[in-house]
């Protein structure tokens, strides 16, 4: 029996338990409070993906009747798809949100950082996060990532420690029984916090579809021009791609997660309404990041190398 059964079974008995979705929303609603009492400087980690709008809802939702007492980060790699960056826009005008947003380019155009041969920027997000953490002295940062994406992200816990170079390292993480974080840290340190730690892809979804919350259009299914490499459909872009041996093809696709558009890719899919994408979600046997980010299949170890050097 799952969980979600389970949690229907108990609603039915008892009309005074929460569901699964509105447990969840609980324990990411405490979260948020949680650092907004025990933090001087949060911010939120925004980029117009379905898990940050989720935070971001439940951030509103935290703080309401009052204005989130947080701003926004975006890192920009300047291959975001258009849609998403008029998404996030959109949303920080509509909700009068303050954004600050680390561009890429400037720090390829400064020096920096190199652009890669393979035109893909996702790996060179980390010193703009990084930079952007130290020059607004944020000393509490909250992210979307959640522990069923990826094996490193499963180590991870809600306030999860990063020392002065941002690195994570997971023996110096601390226990969270009984809901209790612990949010001290040193001068220079700061902690990431995971309020959908404890989500899946088919919960944001089932919660998205409860909330009535408006995504990007390219989660669900249209038609794209796209190629393929490596197994994935891409999108063409000035970031490098296609090469003459790659045609381009009109496809029925969406997008399961959206990040730079050198590295992730697109599924081939007709879910054009929220209930079709939880039904495709329910049966599919790859996790998101498994299926569509080639950045996470440069090696098995790849997010986790990346995490000890400040990645998110």
């Amino acid at each position: 029996m799952t969980t979600a059964t389970h949690s229907l079974l108990d609603t039915q008995e008892n009309p005074y338990a929460l569901s699964h979705l509105d447990a969840l929303e609980a324990e990411s609603v405490h979260i948020f409070r949680e650092v907004a009492g025990e933090f001087e400087r949060p911010v939120i980690l925004f980029s117009g993906g379905k898990d940050s709008i989720v935070m971001l809802h439940l951030a509103l939702k935290a703080f309401w009747p009052a204005a989130v007492p947080f701003s926004l980060l975006h890192v920009d790699t300047g291959h975001n798809f258009p849609e998403v960056i008029e998404y996030r826009d959109r949303t920080v005008a509509q909700h009068n949100l303050r954004l600050h947003v680390a561009n890429v380019q400037d720090f390829i155009d400064d020096g920096r950082l190199r652009e890669r041969p393979d035109g893909t920027r996702n790996p060179l997000q980390t010193v703009p996060l990084l930079d952007a953490i130290e020059r607004n002295k944020f000393d509490a940062v909250f992210g979307g990532g959640r522990r069923d994406e990826e094996k490193a992200r499963a180590k991870e816990r809600v306030f999860s420690l990063r020392d002065e170079f941002g690195a994570w390292d997971p023996r110096r993480q601390r226990p969270e029984l009984w809901s209790l974080y612990n949010g001290r840290h040193a001068v220079g340190e700061h902690v990431r916090v995971f309020p959908l730690s404890n989500w899946t892809e088919l919960d944001v979804w089932q919660y998205i579809e409860r909330e009535g919350i408006e995504l990007p259009e390219i989660y669900y299914a249209h038609h794209r021009d796209v190629f393929k490499r490596d197994g994935m459909w891409l999108t063409a872009g000035e970031w490098g791609g296609p090469k003459e041996s790659e045609p381009v093809e009109s496809r029925l696709i969406r997008y399961r997660t959206v990040g730079d558009m050198s590295c992730t890719g697109a599924v081939d899919s007709d879910a054009a309404t929220i209930a079709d994408v939880i039904a495709e979600i329910a049966a599919s046997r790859l996790t998101e990041r498994g299926a569509t980010r080639a950045d996470d299949k440069l090696s098995e170890a790849a997010m986790e190398d990346r995490k000890r050097e400040g990645y998110f």
